[in-house]
């Protein structure tokens, strides 16, 4: 009984609760209560996904995590493309797109600036980060800029074109994934020991990832029930509608972004980069496939290719990525410009 009342397994029991009970239309009450179990959620699955971490050893606890966030990531997109709408043909792209500039500039930035101002500089294996780095940058210009040049006017070549890259998407994570987790496991993983502090708490690895699947689920759904208000704050204020993917996008990163963070502080940035280039791949190399196969069969006409101002950021946040990660050493430099290249993709956002 007293294990079932730890704050980490009650409060997504609670969330779940709250959702079903439909509490949020409780006016301004409901609402603080619905935003504050998200919050605690949130909270619980990076609890989980260390406790996994350190029971399956790196780099498989920054993967399952990884990979847990993008599956629900990815029923999200896919819920609300079959929900139909005008707005669903760029649901996709936008979503990715804001999720990778998240990953790229904020987390990465938070993580190198908040470790390096901490610990002066930290040291990565240069291998791992290189092999994540040809691999997103592969997936990036085959998913989001090839389209733009290739049956973007002919139905039956777009229709081509979506499986082409789905296809090779699917095949170049996959691979990463197999020299993450076999052929060069070493890459990946911090030669210090990683000291948790949630390493006394004696709990079985299969609820551990029940409760990590559970929170994250409550999460998304939750972060979909407020986003009808989010959006109408937006837009009474004049905002564009597409900061709302941005905003969504942010609460179902949280999770990786703190656990990114925490290591950071802990002098781990090997496993910041593990998780934050790891999520960046899982979110390109999974959506993409799954959102292109299902808009084939269900003839849904979805857009991949982003406009030039997005391209050219995109192509900005990867080239300074490569130059900041290549020595091996973080500065509280490549950090602060990271955080304001994210900062450059809102603005020109908010002044299309």
């Amino acid at each position: 009984m007293k294990k079932i009342l730890k704050w980490y397994l009650l409060i997504p029991l609670l969330a779940f609760l709250a959702y079903f009970l439909n509490v949020f239309q409780l006016h301004l009450a409901g609402q603080i209560i619905v935003t504050l179990l998200l919050i605690g959620s949130i909270l619980a699955a990076v609890f989980h996904s260390e406790l996994i971490a350190h029971k399956v050893g790196e780099p498989f606890g920054t993967i399952i995590l990884a990979v847990s966030v993008t599956v629900i990531e990815v029923a999200l997109i896919i819920s609300l493309m079959l929900a139909g709408g005008d707005k669903t043909i760029y649901l996709a792209r936008d979503t990715v797109f804001a999720a990778v500039m998240i990953l790229l500039t904020v987390i990465i930035g938070l993580c190198i600036l908040i470790g390096s101002y901490k610990h002066f500089e930290q040291v990565f294996q240069k291998k791992s980060v290189n092999t994540a780095l040809v691999s997103l940058v592969a997936i990036l210009v085959l998913s989001l800029i090839l389209p733009n040049f290739v049956g973007n006017e002919d139905p039956e070549n777009n229709t081509a074109m979506l499986l082409f890259a789905a296809v090779i998407c699917l095949i170049i994570y996959a691979t990463f994934i197999y020299v993450q987790t076999r052929r060069h496991r070493d890459y990946f993983i911090t030669e210090r020991e990683n000291q948790h502090e949630e390493e006394h708490v004696s709990m079985p690895i299969y609820i551990s990832l029940l409760f990590l699947l559970v929170s994250l689920v409550i999460v998304v759904l939750l972060a979909k029930t407020i986003s009808p208000t989010i959006e109408k704050i937006i837009l009474d204020l004049g905002l564009p509608a597409s900061l709302l993917g941005v905003i969504i996008a942010s609460v179902i990163l949280l999770p990786e972004a703190i656990a990114a963070i925490k290591a950071a502080r802990k002098d781990d940035i090997q496993t910041s980069l593990n998780l934050s280039l790891g999520s960046s791949l899982a979110a390109i190399g999974l959506t993409i496939p799954t959102v292109a196969f299902v808009s084939v069969l269900f003839d849904i006409d979805i857009i991949l290719g982003l406009d030039s101002i997005n391209g050219l950021l995109l192509g900005l946040t990867v080239f300074t990525v490569m130059l900041s990660l290549s020595k091996g050493r973080t500065n509280i430099l490549y950090g602060v410009i990271l955080i304001c290249l994210f900062a450059t993709f809102i603005f020109t956002l908010l002044n299309p």
